[in-house]
């Protein structure tokens, strides 16, 4: 891991999201802005979007690195009853008919230093030019710093001393939870859960000079890929070109072993008791394969309580080497309590005597 010059403890996506939600809340720290600081594909822009869907909000996304300073600053005319040149301010920035909003300027540590000077007038003064933002809006940064590989200019104490910064990094078991709620491939998830080391290697692959890693961004377009219709030559082809050669050999490797030893259609439809047994998966890949194929395939309650059944089965894998069994179990329980909240299967979960068993083991167990 390279040194952090910033000085600021990393925080999960989660933790940065929960705060700016609290920030946009207070009417006077909502007007100090907040820098996001983080490597490539880590979920900055995506924190962004969250807090404006959160507020109900309107949200001006800027992307400096694709625009000019005219475009920020606005165009100059000549005010013949004024006798004066004016500044015309550009239609995307909030209107004083928008009160409330998030102002988010994207990459902003690698625009042009030209471009940077108007954004630095937003962030500083919340104005540029004649233009001023309205009172209710809220002014969020994001950007790379030099250490995360990245193009980047470095960012003067004057504008750092009036932002508030968040170093952003990707905590697995908060990006496997978006993973479920975004509905990843299972396979993605499961892969992740027994590799965890690989959600984002941007550190280690440009060590080594190469352009393309593994970032959390890369694991979402892999979930498509995956879940697409197309052939596996192009799919192998799409993953190395999206996490690179190395990573998508292991993955790829990983993938075989789970669907060889998990086939969630047939455990689904096997009879409990020894015939559900002898399908249970004897890897660690193969025990967060199924946890994470039943998860996606219960989407009735009558599903939802056969995988039900299947979970309070696993500890009767049969594995050469010991397996986090009850670890996994727990994991698979809250994961399937979640999805029946989210969709209003909670009647699979409360007519579950596999479930109220689980249950009443668990709680005997945390009195033992």
């Amino acid at each position: 891991m390279l040194d952090n010059p910033m000085n600021i403890a990393p925080v999960s996506i989660a933790a940065a999201k929960s705060a700016l939600i609290e920030q946009y809340a207070d009417p006077i720290l909502r007007r100090r802005a907040s820098m996001l600081w983080g490597s490539r594909g880590v979920g900055k822009s995506s924190i962004v979007r969250q807090l404006a869907e959160h507020h109900g909000v309107p949200l001006v996304d800027l992307r400096l690195t694709t625009i000019e300073p005219v475009d920020i600053r606005g165009a100059i005319y000549a005010d013949d009853r004024l006798a004066k040149t004016v500044w015309f301010p550009p239609e995307f920035l909030p209107s004083a008919d928008e009160p409330a909003g998030i102002l988010f300027l994207d990459e902003l540590t690698a625009a042009d230093q030209r471009l940077q000077i108007s954004a630095y007038s937003l962030i500083l003064d919340r104005r540029v030019g004649n233009y001023r933002l309205p009172d209710g809006w809220q002014v969020i940064a994001a950007g790379n710093a030099s250490f995360h590989g990245a193009v980047s200019h470095d960012m003067g104490t004057a504008l750092a001393d009036r932002m508030f910064h968040f170093n952003v990094q990707t905590v697995i078991d908060a990006f496997l939870d978006h993973a479920v709620a975004m509905n990843f491939a299972p396979e993605v998830m499961a892969y992740l859960k027994v590799r965890p080391d690989k959600l984002d290697d941007t550190q280690a692959q440009l060590a080594n000079d190469h352009l393309v890693g593994a970032s959390p961004r890369g694991w979402e377009d892999i979930s498509n890929v995956l879940k697409s219709g197309l052939s596996e030559p192009a799919r192998r082809l799409f993953v190395q070109g999206r996490i690179g050669a190395a990573n998508a050999a292991e993955f790829f490797g990983v993938l075989r072993e789970i669907q060889a030893a998990v086939d969630v259609v047939r455990l689904l439809a096997a009879r409990r008791g020894e015939a559900a047994a002898a399908l249970l998966p004897r890897s660690l890949d193969g025990l967060y394969g199924v946890i994470y194929g039943l998860l996606a395939a219960s989407t009735d309650e009558a599903t939802m309580g056969r995988a039900l059944e299947i979970v309070e089965q696993l500890p009767d894998i049969r594995a050469a080497a010991p397996l986090p069994v009850r670890e996994a179990q727990t994991l698979a329980m809250e994961l399937l309590m979640q999805r029946a909240l989210e969709r209003g299967l909670e009647t699979a979960i409360l007519d579950s005597p596999s479930y109220r068993r689980y249950a009443e083991q668990r709680n005997r167990d945390q009195h033992a």
